[in-house]
């Protein structure tokens, strides 16, 4: 009896080892120290520009959808009238509107449901106004994909 509760114990302090060591390995987001693909576009929206084959933890951008700003930006452009720019965001909460970060909570606002019905539609994602930027966010993870600095002056 003594010995299988050893054996038990044994088992379960090995599986909560080897479980805490990959958990430990898999910070989770590509946002490990890795091998230097961070996100150098300043919180700039540049679509899926300079991604390509950079490893794998960029691999949910590279398989997300292409946003064509030029798309956007002249349809936004073309229905001045179902969208008023918002108050400019601190420099803080502005500087958080980055690609990969999560969307800070209460800022960004929902669009006209006309102004929706003519913007790409990326099935997962959904337009949101911060300020007067445009941005477009997982609707599961509340991840920022897609930052458009000023597209709602």
């Amino acid at each position: 009896m003594f010995k299988l509760r050893s054996l038990t114990a044994v088992v379960t302090c090995l599986a909560l080892v080897v479980g805490s060591v990959s958990a430990l390995a898999d910070p989770g987001n590509g946002k490990g120290q890795g091998n230097g693909n961070g996100n150098s576009q300043g919180g700039q929206g540049h679509g899926n520009q300079g991604n390509k084959g950079k490893g794998s933890s960029r691999g949910d951008w590279d398989s997300g959808p292409s946003i064509d700003r030029g798309t956007v930006l002249g349809v936004l452009g073309g229905y001045r009238d179902y969208w008023r720019p918002g108050p400019a965001l601190p420099p803080g909460i502005q500087k958080n509107l980055a690609r990969g970060k999560p969307l800070p909570p209460g800022i960004a606002k929902k669009l006209d449901g006309r102004l929706l019905g003519r913007l790409p539609h990326y099935d997962g994602y959904e337009w949101q106004q911060a300020g007067t930027d445009l941005i477009l966010v997982a609707i599961a993870s509340g991840i920022i994909y897609e930052v458009l600095n000023g597209a709602l002056d």
